[in-house]
């Protein structure tokens, strides 16, 4: 049996799973323990066949994650310490990027700094219209550690990725939206339904093409066109060759319900 969570929490309806920060008396900072048990848990749900979607959350209404833990940033002694501490992080980031199942990021809050480079590995981001986001680093004397100076610039473009590591701005939900770092922007009572809305409606279609999907998209992103055009040429193939591909199709042509069993 997996040891308790202490940082964070996990919850399970049906083929959705929700992990939500639970370090509410300082912002769900992000801290070796929290991240740790972070890790812990995406590596436990991959490997659950039944778990279709994952919702991460923060706990409260103040906070998706307010950041890195600034004490445990200030203890770094040097610079060998510094680039493992950043590598540790980005491992989680290219975890949930790698990760078979989708990961939805419902931000409740604050998303700075560490908060805000995790909701960018997530796959889909629904921010309550209390959301912030932003990438501060530069007033601790630092550079986004977790991947957030590279997804940004993936994400939104090498200007806006420029403009908010440069200034360390902190923009709104609205904000948000308007630049494509979130995808949709709802009331903060709406935000976990939608969030789980959205999880349930992946749920329901095949898994192996969801994951095929993933794959196609993250690693398409780093790839020339013709690479990419390549990458989706082998998941699509792969995929006739399974019997969910059978099902989906025989299912549509007897206008019936599929039933994905993921091989």
């Amino acid at each position: 049996m997996s040891e308790p969570f202490t940082a964070i929490g996990l919850t399970v309806t049906g083929p959705v799973a929700t992990i939500t920060l639970d370090r509410p008396a300082v912002l769900n900072a992000l801290n070796a323990s929290l991240l740790g048990e972070l890790s812990r848990a995406l590596s436990e749900l991959d490997a659950r066949p039944e778990i279709r979607a994952i919702v991460l959350t923060g706990s409260g209404e103040k906070a998706f994650a307010a950041g890195a833990d600034i004490g445990e940033l200030n203890a770094i002694p040097n610079a060998g310490a510094g680039a493992e501490k950043a590598r540790a992080g980005q491992t989680i980031t290219e975890r949930i990027e790698s990760l078979s199942k989708p990961v939805i990021a419902a931000v409740n809050g604050f998303a700075l700094g560490g908060g805000c480079e995790l909701a960018m590995a997530c796959d889909i981001r629904i921010a309550s219209e209390n959301a912030k986001f932003g990438q501060p680093e530069v007033n601790l004397g630092l550079i986004p550690g977790y991947g957030g100076s590279q997804r940004s610039t993936r994400l939104l473009g090498k200007g806006m990725a420029l403009y908010l590591c440069l200034t360390g701005e902190i923009v709104d939900a609205r904000e948000a939206l308007r630049i494509g770092l979130v995808e949709r922007v709802v009331p903060l009572a709406e935000l976990i339904d939608e969030a789980h809305r959205i999880a349930t409606t992946i749920a329901a279609k095949a898994p192996l093409a969801i994951a095929a999907c993933k794959r196609a998209i993250h690693r398409g992103a780093h790839l020339s066109l013709a690479d990419a055009l390549e990458l989706e040429a082998m998941e699509f193939g792969l995929l006739v060759d399974s019997k969910d591909f059978r099902e989906g199709t025989s299912a549509f042509l007897e206008k019936r319900k599929p039933a994905w069993t993921g091989k």
